[in-house]
């Protein structure tokens, strides 16, 4: 991808999964890291894949000290932030209770807005522009069985990017958002096989799909071969959202 050596560039959730991904990916691109996450048992492993041009930043991202924690690395460079960290807490509506909902919301979309509103004022300040991604989920578009509170979450990612992207078109900062299908996660290895070979039966390219294909959409619109891409919502999801 053009433009994406030296550049410093923030990831969320980047301990493991579509994050991890997303590091190895923007890695082998020549990329600075800055790699945010929670405590985490791999901490040594990505000390070992990102032997330099990585820096780790323990935290959880609803936290006033960990924004702090960004804030202050900013001050180094940022070229590009990735907003991929999200959870899941799923009930129907009728048991879904205020802690599960505001737990959802906090990470997948007031982080997001915090991180963001914190990665447009640097990249102003920068004065060279720069690059923020969101993660949603093709959830987003047509919502999910007990999923009220990621579904709502996802769909105000969008919103929030088409808005931003709206307000900082001006200073060069693009906002895009990636919107993933059925990935073959953590999360997806303890549903059943026949369950999985459901999903991707759904896919028009039927199979699901990989980290990998996620973060190689993070670093397409990142990358200088997107640079007239702004506002968009970039779904991963090999055809499901048709299906």
């Amino acid at each position: 991808m053009k433009g994406l050596s030296n550049k410093r560039v923030f990831i969320t959730g980047a301990a493991s999964g579509i994050g991890k991904a997303t590091a190895e990916r923007f890695y082998a691109e020549g990329s600075e890291l800055v790699l945010i996450d929670m405590p985490t048992l791999e901490q040594a492993e990505l000390a070992s894949l990102f032997p330099n041009r990585m820096t780790y930043i323990q935290g959880d991202v609803t936290k006033a000290e960990t924004l702090e924690k960004i804030k202050n690395e900013s001050a180094k460079g940022m070229d590009v932030f990735v907003n991929n960290a999200g959870i899941t807490k799923d009930a129907t509506i009728s048991k879904m209770t205020d802690e599960q909902w505001d737990a959802v919301i906090a990470v997948n979309l007031t982080a997001i807005f915090k991180l963001s509103r914190l990665a447009s004022e640097v990249m102003k300040a920068q004065g060279r522009g720069g690059v923020i991604l969101n993660a949603a989920s093709i959830v987003a578009h047509y919502g999910n069985f007990g999923q009220a509170n990621y579904s709502a979450s996802k769909a105000g990612v969008i919103a929030l990017s088409k808005t931003l992207a709206k307000e900082l078109g001006k200073d060069q900062i693009r906002v895009n958002v990636v919107a993933p299908g059925s990935i073959a996660t953590a999360m997806l290895a303890n549903v059943p096989e026949k369950v999985q070979a459901m999903i991707a039966d759904k896919a028009l390219l039927k199979r699901i799909g990989s980290s990998e294909d996620v973060a190689s959409a993070y670093a397409f619109l990142a990358s200088d071969d997107a640079s007239y891409i702004t506002g968009a919502t970039l779904n991963v999801d090999g055809g499901m959202i048709l299906g």
